[in-house]
């Protein structure tokens, strides 16, 4: 977890009380003896009260021998009940992705995250990006059920696991937020996406939303609730409103640059007097999708990549072995390579380019090295021979070409309506800017020009955002006020976007003095401090 300072100021809090036993003397009933006593003792008035907490109350008052813990909800609602005193009430932040599904659990009352787990997002047997799976909505009737079934069950069955970690019930969880992308946010909430799968892109509510989890199938105690993060446009959910919240852009001196890079890279500029959003199709290339040898970051797979200019050999560095592949060590060990993620992607193709084995537009040039080889009518080059061979095709490195060009045209463009011609700091959200090495991503220009020492992760932000809305009551009317402040610009129907986009398709597009490339033909000079490999 980023260590993020988050004020503890929960939605639910535990109150313990003393309810005085009924008599024969006075007719109140138990309800308004329990408030009475937590006016009494904690000040708390004109308190509404859950259904379920009235139908168990005379039981759960006989249990605690009328000793009681209430969790009361924006001082306003009672929303469970206990018996005897109760210290833990627990929450869970979730992050809803189109392809992982990730739950926090956390003790409202210290704020403390005590267990984490996640799963891949089972509608992925319904298509593997958004906009097939809202296909699939429009063209299969029953699929939306099928959908949102698929999306709560998941969610359902993190809820018990991080329960079980800490050895809770699942009805000591009383309050839940979910950050998503807009389609994931309708689906979870149980309204139709399929608004979002067209222009205008319409959103069904850009507020927050918060409703009883029992109406929406989830399943933690009967009176609890969950918040739904607001979205700030049709493209841009409620993750990056999680990014917004836990990045706060107008606090930092300058102007700071965001990018939650997944299947879509959401993208946030702004400083203390204004933030502009918007998302651009950068596809799931960088997840290591959809190329030759990609996978997901997992164990096996290549993630770190250098290669000799002189000799064109490459060493490597594989998820779970600390050793380097031309370590003995690594041979000893018998590491298993499986495939080659996104932050390995990154590095191969930029080492490839600084050694001159491609060209600025993205093209294999011939060579005598054996480890370029022929690839059908293009070349390719031999990252790793052996079971299964990892091999950098032409198409990847043209996939990855598109997908960097589409996140830096999206941040050119949100510059242009900013009017600066460069950025003050950049923050990389998201699993992808946890693993990348920034030095990379300024050598490919997947990002604009910037001071390296000013280029850095933000770890998952988006769930950070998710923690504090669960943790801190005043952030969720601060997170709803800067989301309509938020200026969309809609890449879709900007022309200048593709002006961008074909510009930033070389790599690099040859103007970043931030970072010295020693390759044949294309020294620059440069300006500020060199990045570290």
């Amino acid at each position: 977890h980023e260590d993020h300072d988050i004020t503890i100021d929960p939605v639910v809090r535990a109150c313990f009380v003393e309810v005085p036993e009924p008599t024969l003397h006075e007719s109140l009933g138990d309800l308004e003896r329990l408030q009475q006593a937590l006016a009494a003792e904690w000040d708390l008035r004109d308190l509404g009260c859950e259904p379920s907490v009235l139908r168990d109350l005379q039981q759960v008052l006989a249990d605690g021998k009328r000793q009681v813990t209430v969790a009361i909800r924006k001082d306003q609602r009672i929303v469970a009940i206990w018996p005897g005193f109760k210290e833990e009430l627990y929450g869970i932040a979730f992050d809803v992705g189109s392809t992982t599904v990730a739950a926090h659990l956390c003790d409202l009352a210290s704020g403390e995250v005590l267990a984490s787990a996640g799963k891949m997002n089972p509608q992925i047997r319904y298509g593997e990006d958004l906009m097939s799976r809202v296909s699939y909505i429009m063209m299969n009737p029953g699929g939306e059920e099928k959908l949102i079934a698929a999306v709560r069950q998941a969610m359902n069955e993190l809820i018990a696991e991080v329960a079980g970690q800490v050895e809770a019930d699942v009805t000591d969880i009383v309050e839940i937020t979910v950050v998503g992308n807009p389609i994931m946010q309708h689906l979870v909430l149980g309204i139709s996406p399929v608004q979002l799968g067209t222009a205008p892109f319409a959103l069904a509510t850009d507020s927050s939303v918060d409703v009883r989890a029992a109406e929406i199938d989830i399943d933690i105690n009967a009176g609890g609730h969950v918040y739904a993060l607001p979205c700030i446009a049709g493209h841009v959910g409620a993750d990056a409103a999680g990014v917004l919240l836990a990045e706060a852009p107008q606090k930092h001196a300058g102007v700071s640059l965001i990018v939650d890079v997944g299947t879509n890279a959401e993208l946030l500029l702004g400083n203390a007097d204004r933030v502009l959003a918007a998302s651009s199709p950068t596809g799931p290339a960088f997840e290591g999708a959809q190329l030759s040898s990609g996978q997901r970051a997992a164990p096996g797979a290549i993630e770190r990549v250098r290669i000799d200019p002189e000799t064109l050999e490459p060493r490597f560095r594989v998820i779970g072995c600390e050793h380097w592949s031309d370590d003995p060590k690594f041979a000893e060990e018998e590491t298993q390579v499986t495939g080659i993620c996104g932050s390995g992607i990154i590095e191969v193709i930029a080492e490839m380019f600084t050694a001159g084995i491609i060209a600025a537009d993205g093209k294999i040039k011939a060579s005598t090295s054996e480890r370029v080889v022929e690839d059908g009518r293009t070349l390719a080059y031999v990252l790793h021979d052996g079971d299964p061979a990892i091999r950098i095709s032409q198409n990847d490195v043209r996939a990855i070409q598109l997908a960097k060009a589409a996140l830096h045209a999206g941040a050119k463009l949100l510059m242009e309506h900013f009017g600066v011609e460069t950025v003050d700091r950049i923050r990389l959200a998201g699993a992808f800017g946890a693993h990348i090495d920034v030095k990379f991503a300024m050598v490919l220009g997947l990002i604009p020009e910037c001071d390296l020492e000013e280029v850095s992760s933000a770890g998952n932000a988006a769930g950070t955002g998710a923690r504090i809305a669960l943790l801190d009551r005043k952030s969720r009317a601060l997170i709803e006020q800067q989301v309509r402040d938020v200026e969309k610009i809609e890449t879709a129907i900007e022309p200048r976007f593709q002006e961008h986009f074909v510009d930033a398709m070389a790599i690099p597009d040859g103007n970043n003095p931030n970072v010295e490339s020693p390759a044949p033909g294309q020294k620059r000079k440069r300006r500020g401090r060199r990045g570290r490999a």
